[in-house]
């Protein structure tokens, strides 16, 4: 098992034990491993507190009442709004706008139905990462029939890919843009992979008028997230994947390109018991620091893929360049995904289960260009542990 000492420098065992410590659910069951944060992540005490304090003291209806309770709702959620253009280092925070929606999965079709529909025009081209999470290439689909009905043509093309690291190739990207293309679809880090798509390469190769739309479901709340460094137009990302509840998410906005983005049709109610949760959470995660949650869940996701490469019956998925802990190109962010040549990759989920360990194992929602057999899918964050990943070794190697 690997034995890597640790690096010189800011103990982050000790800072992630402390904070390990902050999660009801995971203090509270020593004996299994949660290896699943790129489903969705565990929620801190303090995120757990500010659900409660929202729910006992002030739960009302935002926009509609004029009493103190409606009020105080009201104002989270607008102060809210500019907690997450902040956290996201806005560019233009004056101009920008932030929505929000259930999740990823919405916040993509609602970009795509209500903003994408009305932008394009006959004989434009579109430009969709197949390989990518499959919310990520169906909406924009869903778009382009809509267009076919009312007599409108867009061109869809595929986005490429480098065979051997899985990244955006923005070689041939740079190729397949035209004058006609309008919007490109994007993933910040890959969510099968772990990988750092490398936005910014693809502002480069796409120009400046592009409309670049990033899926950053599996990066804010686990990494840095700048739209002033990536220059995109659109980010849109869950809540639980951020430590927040379920059923929050947000649309960003830039608006710099193309016509401001608003949800068609009345809102109703907003989830504001979720909204609350979600400042709570980048309120959390600033304390605990995502650079410090990045730097921790690389070297976590190096330690695992230093041990799976040394046992023959593994295949890692993606660049194999990566898997080395003393890699000189980028490692996984977080999330290590692998198959067992002779074991079936659900009864190799039941397995480690059996052992104490929560992992995801099936198919893992991948669009058409991607992976076509299941496979098994550790992701980690701030509260996972060495000795857990040093455990699930000790498993593996047991099967192998």
């Amino acid at each position: 098992m690997p034995v890597a000492p640790e690096p010189q420098g800011e103990d982050l065992a000790a800072w992630s034990s402390a904070l390990r410590a902050q999660f009801p659910i995971v203090a509270g069951n020593p004996g299994l491993a949660y290896l699943d944060s790129a489903a969705t992540a565990q929620k801190p005490q303090a995120v757990l507190d500010v659900v409660q304090e929202y729910l006992t003291t002030s739960n009302a209806n935002a926009g509609r009442g004029t009493y103190p309770w409606a009020n105080r709702t009201t104002s989270l959620i607008e102060e809210t709004r500019g907690r997450v253009k902040a956290f996201l280092d806005d560019p233009d925070p004056d101009t920008s706008t932030v929505h929000f929606v259930s999740g990823t999965t919405e916040g993509l079709r609602r970009v795509a139905l209500d903003w994408l529909v009305r932008e394009l025009r006959e004989g434009d081209e579109i430009i969709v990462p197949f390989a990518d999470h499959e919310a990520n290439a169906s909406p924009w689909l869903e778009a382009v029939g809509a267009l076919a009905r009312q007599g409108t043509r867009v061109t869809v093309l595929e986005m490429p890919y480098q065979s051997a690291s899985r990244d955006y190739d923005t070689e041939r990207l740079a190729e397949l843009v035209s004058p006609r293309t309008r919007f490109v679809a994007v993933t910040h880090v890959h969510h099968v992979y772990g990988a750092d798509m490398n936005v910014h390469r693809v502002r480069r190769a796409v120009g400046d008028d592009v409309v670049l739309c990033m899926d950053a479901a599996q990066s804010v709340g686990h990494l840095p997230v700048s739209m002033t460094a990536l220059d995109v137009d659109f980010a849109v990302f869950s809540g639980h994947k951020a430590l927040a509840l379920p059923g929050s998410g947000v649309v960003w906005s830039r608006g710099k390109r193309g016509a401001a983005f608003a949800p068609l049709g009345w809102s109703g109610t907003p989830n504001t018991v979720g909204i609350a949760s979600l400042g709570a959470a980048l309120d959390w995660l600033d304390r605990a620091g995502p650079e410090r949650i990045e730097r921790w869940t690389v070297r976590l996701a190096a330690r695992l893929t230093d041990g799976l490469r040394t046992l023959a019956p593994y295949e890692v998925l993606g660049c194999q360049l990566s898997l080395a802990e003393q890699s000189s190109v980028q490692q996984r962010h977080g999330i290590v995904t692998f198959r067992h040549r002779d074991i079936d990759a659900a009864d190799l989920g039941f397995i480690l289960f059996s052992h104490g360990f929560m992992v995801r194992a099936d198919g893992l929602c991948q669009g058409r260009g991607g992976e076509t057999r299941s496979s098994v899918r550790v992701s980690l964050h701030a509260y996972s542990s060495r000795e857990e990943v040093d455990r699930l070794l000790e498993v593996l190697a047991g099967l192998a």
